[in-house]
């Protein structure tokens, strides 16, 4: 088996704007992980070209979901900016029981309206896309609001869409997920670490 002319077929299968939008929705990921505020703009631009992504795919609630990154990005962009702490940036705070417990219920609620919505449409797997579609919605709030636990919720998110992206032959994207699972992995740590130098500075 040739595998360099199979890969060779298989690269040029892909789209060159799928390309743009994965390597900069990974660059915006590794910069969010790093506590640095230029992953905003990457985010921005991924998430743009995304959205005509989901368009063509069917995939209607990924493809409102990208309307709300970019709003999100704009809004986590200002907040970071005017909520500073001794670093420059807002300062990483931990889910509370209230915020949790909202998170919890705006999943579900969004997952049955919205799943039950789609069903009626083209798009594929109504209910798992507006499942992810919902976590997704309150990651990036949690992320924007620099809630430590928006990594967590990342990770559980990132290993579902690896699968659907694969099986619509978004080869690129699951790739991206995949290395997103990684990230979200080393975002939580960093501002894990982050965290623990603001409860206990002299610790």
């Amino acid at each position: 088996m040739n595998w360099s002319a199979e890969l060779l077929q298989w690269w040029q299968q892909q789209t060159w704007y799928e390309v743009i939008a994965v390597i900069t929705g990974l660059a915006c990921v590794y910069l969010a992980a790093r506590n640095n505020i230029l992953n905003w703009p990457f985010a921005i631009i991924s998430v743009s070209i995304y959205l005509y992504i989901f368009f063509k795919a069917h995939l209607f609630a990924d493809m409102g979901l990208q309307a709300y990154f970019l709003a999100m990005n704009i809004y986590g962009w200002y907040y970071w900016l005017h909520k500073p702490d001794d670093s420059g940036l807002a300062p990483v705070k931990s889910i509370t029981q209230k915020q949790l417990l909202i998170s919890v219920g705006s999943i579900a609620a969004c997952t049955v309206i919205l799943g039950s919505g789609l069903k009626y449409t083209s798009a594929s797997y109504p209910y798992l896309d507006s499942f992810c579609a919902a976590c997704s919605v309150v990651a990036q709030l949690l992320m924007a609001r620099r809630v430590l636990q928006n990594w967590l919720l990342w990770v559980f998110v990132d290993v579902i869409y690896v699968g659907i992206y694969y099986f619509k032959d978004l080869h690129l994207t699951a790739i991206m997920y995949a290395v997103y699972i990684f990230m979200a992995t080393m975002g939580y740590v960093e501002w894990r670490r982050e965290y623990k130098k603001q409860v206990h500075p002299n610790g």
